[in-house]
C-alpha cells in the first residue's frame, strides 16, 4: 500500500474535518495527517520559518516532497491523476506540504520536488486541505476506471 502524507499548518474544525474524514475513509491506499502547529503569539516570519523547520524534519527519508503553494503548476484532475499514477509506481512516499495563513517557508518551497496550485486563487488552509484529499481520491477513482470523475 502506498504512504501520502500530509504534513499541514494549523487544524480542522468541524465541518471541514467530517468532509475531509469523509474522503480519506474512501481511499484505499494509506493517507497519514500529521497537524503541526506553532505558537500564535510568534512574530510572522519566524513562525513561518518555525512551520517550515518542523515541515523539513518530518520528511520520511527517500520521500516526495510536493509544496502547495499559490505559485505552483495548474493540473487538470486528470493529468494530476496521471501524476499520482506514476509516483505509486515508483514506491517513495509522497508528502503533501501545506502551509498557513502566510503560505509555506521558502526553505520548504526549495526542497520541493514539484509544487502544486489550486488555481490562481489564494485558499483558505482549511479549504486545500480538502481539496487535496478530494483530488487524492478522484485520483484514485480515475485510476480504477470509476465513473466518479465525469468531465468527458
Amino acid at each position: 500500500m502506498q504512504k501520502v502524507i500530509i504534513r499541514a499548518i494549523g487544524s480542522l474544525k468541524s465541518p471541514f474535518q467530517e468532509l475531509f474524514e469523509e474522503f480519506r475513509e474512501r481511499l484505499t491506499f494509506s493517507l497519514h495527517v500529521d497537524v503541526i502547529t506553532v505558537k500564535k503569539k510568534l512574530p510572522k516570519d519566524y513562525a513561518k520559518r518555525q512551520e517550515g523547520e518542523a515541515i523539513l524534519r518530518s520528511l520520511p527519508a527517500g520521500s516526495v516532497l510536493v509544496a502547495l503553494d499559490e505559485h505552483g503548476e495548474n493540473f487538470s484532475s486528470k493529468r494530476f491523476a496521471e501524476w499520482i499514477i506514476a509516483w505509486m509506481e515508483q514506491g517513495s512516499p509522497l508528502v503533501f506540504a501545506i502551509g498557513g495563513a502566510d503560505g509555506l517557508d521558502a526553505a520548504v518551497l526549495d526542497r520541493a520536488q514539484k509544487k502544486i496550485a489550486f488555481g490562481c486563487m489564494t485558499w483558505p488552509h482549511q479549504l486545500v486541505r480538502i481539496m487535496l484529499i478530494e483530488q487524492l481520491y478522484r485520483a484514485q477513482q480515475i485510476a480504477n476506471n470509476h465513473p466518479y470523475h465525469r468531465t468527458e
